[in-house]
């Protein structure tokens, strides 16, 4: 085994020591003199991790792991793509999975979520908040004067379905009942509890009594979340028509409504919403004018706080006996202006661009099979109420010879992993910033300039790639191949370990990076 192999080993695994051991306070994470931390593997697992890293084609492995950036789940592929010469037609180059350092070609999973993959979700993560923070301060295509509009941030809740144990910020939990309740409620359980729940606590989340809390509607609530958000942006419109005194039909004349959403799971086991909002002035081709000068951040908080109170929508009943429920947004809205450099508005809010930013970020990439696949009563009830409901719906469907796909809750079973709610985790408009997919192309196309400097013995200029966002880049080359699915992730499940234990390093050096740089900063700044 080759030195650099066995440094990579050291580089790509878990040590049992909680602290590497650093010559210095500022050097970066290193592993090396310290043995593999393998308590968290089963035995099969241990040695399958064993087997790899003594394995002959641990080189070939290695390579090809680096090449998916330690994706936990690769998809594989059999075939063979061509770069051609789109002007002359020429082959410049070929490729088949059989070159491939193991035989088959490994491409990302691509999977948001960090439980899944740690690496795919890192960089989901980090488009993600570009994406979000070139709407707040401009970049990636996006001016920076877009930063002087109105911006706020908004959390929208869902309503009490009953009460439940909560952290409170240190207080007592519940310590009093409501006017007029009584301390213990009709199925003989207390309404009132005394504790001071930690973060870990496993009572977070669970009602004080289940069989008070009503779950249908909690159920209902979730399944038409979508819907509600779509309404509560038709209200905001509406609502921003009425003051500044125009008719809805000519509002994009003044302003439009750009925003950034992504949507979380509170312990309880229902989403809320978190959402970036911002005005921006009249329609145009290119997007992001200024906003009219008579509306503020202020104002535009004031605006959603109403939108949010207002916003409600008649749900069908989930079968012929069942009411029809008015559903709205909870009474707990927290709505607050975002500042940036160049804003001057409410200057001492505590948020900014980059904060926004990466807590958007961090959501949309958070796994909800964390909290929505774990095991308590609560989430227990929770799918068996789901389940219920829709047997029921089955049932009075083929009672009554009706087509079961008309009915409004024909697909409530297929989100019972995600308990009901069918929405996408992380929404945006279309003029808020810069999309995922031109920062993906972009992100191709630096890979095979990259590749063809160094098919040709040059020096990529990286200072000089502006051009990569472009829509209307004229490509010079075109990839042409035939690719077929071989099966989806490592042989075993002890490469799988090795893998997100590389993409944790890279993690915590990337991290190591970062406060770096910020201590470097402040170092000048002290300086001066």
């Amino acid at each position: 085994m080759s030195r650099a192999t066995r440094d990579r080993i050291w580089d790509a695994v878990p040590l049992r020591s909680a602290e590497p051991t650093r010559e210095h306070a500022s050097a970066p994470p290193v592993g090396e003199g310290h043995p593999l931390d393998l308590g968290h593997l089963d035995a099969a697992t241990e040695a399958q991790v064993i087997a790899r890293l003594t394995s002959r084609d641990f080189d070939a492995w290695s390579e090809a792991a680096s090449r998916v950036g330690h994706c936990a789940k690769p998809i594989r592929l059999h075939g063979h793509s061509d770069t051609v010469d789109v002007g002359t037609g020429e082959v410049l180059s070929s490729f088949s999975s059989a070159d491939s350092p193991l035989g088959v070609l490994h491409v990302r999973c691509g999977n948001r979520r960090a439980a899944d993959c740690p690496s795919c979700s890192r960089l989901y993560a980090a488009d993600t908040f570009h994406l979000i923070r070139a709407g707040v301060a401009g970049g990636k295509g996006v001016p920076d004067t877009v930063a002087d509009n109105p911006l706020v941030f908004a959390t929208l809740t869902a309503p009490s379905f009953g009460t439940v144990h909560g952290t409170r910020g240190g207080r007592t939990c519940r310590p009093f009942t409501v006017k007029g309740q009584d301390r213990v409620c009709e199925h003989g359980r207390s309404t009132v509890c005394h504790d001071r729940h930690g973060d870990e606590d496993e009572l977070l989340g669970q009602p004080l009594c289940r069989d008070c809390y009503d779950y249908e509607s909690h159920l209902v609530w979730q399944w038409w979340a979508p819907e509600l958000w779509r309404r509560f942006t038709i209200d905001l419109r509406r609502l921003l028509a009425r003051h500044l005194g125009v008719p809805e039909t000519r509002l994009s004349e003044l302003l439009t409504v750009q925003y950034a959403k992504v949507a979380e799971y509170q312990q309880r086991g229902i989403v809320h919403f978190h959402a970036l909002i911002r005005l921006d002035g009249p329609k145009t081709a290119d997007g992001f004018a200024p906003s009219p000068a008579s509306t503020t951040a202020a104002i535009l908080a004031q605006v959603v706080e109403q939108a949010v109170g207002g916003v409600s929508f008649d749900a069908p009943p989930l079968f012929d006996d069942d009411p029809v429920r008015t559903l709205r947004f909870g009474a707990q809205v927290d709505v607050r202006p975002i500042k940036t450099s160049r804003r001057t508005d409410d200057p001492d809010r505590e948020l900014t661009s980059g904060q926004v930013a990466g807590y958007l970020a961090k959501y949309a990439t958070k796994s909800a099979g964390d909290l929505i696949n774990g095991d308590n009563p609560h989430l227990r009830r929770l799918r068996a109420t789901l389940a219920e409901v829709t047997d029921h719906i089955g049932t009075d469907a083929r009672a009554e010879g009706t087509p079961i796909r008309e009915h409004p809750y024909a697909l409530l079973g297929k989100w019972n992993r995600m308990l009901g709610f069918r929405g996408h985790f992380s929404t945006k408009s279309r003029r808020y910033s810069i999309t995922l997919g031109r920062l993906r192309r972009a992100r191709t196309r630096f890979q095979r300039r990259l590749a063809d400097a160094s098919r040709h013995g040059r020096t990529l200029d990286v200072r000089d790639l502006d051009d990569l966002l472009s829509d209307d880049l004229e490509e010079t080359t075109l990839v042409v191949g035939q690719w077929s699915y071989a099966g989806s992730g490592w042989d075993t499940d002890g490469d799988a370990e090795l893998a997100k234990a590389a993409a944790a390093r890279a993690r915590e050096y990337a991290q190591w990076k970062a406060a770096q740089r910020v201590d470097s900063s402040i170092t000048a700044g002290q300086s001066e």
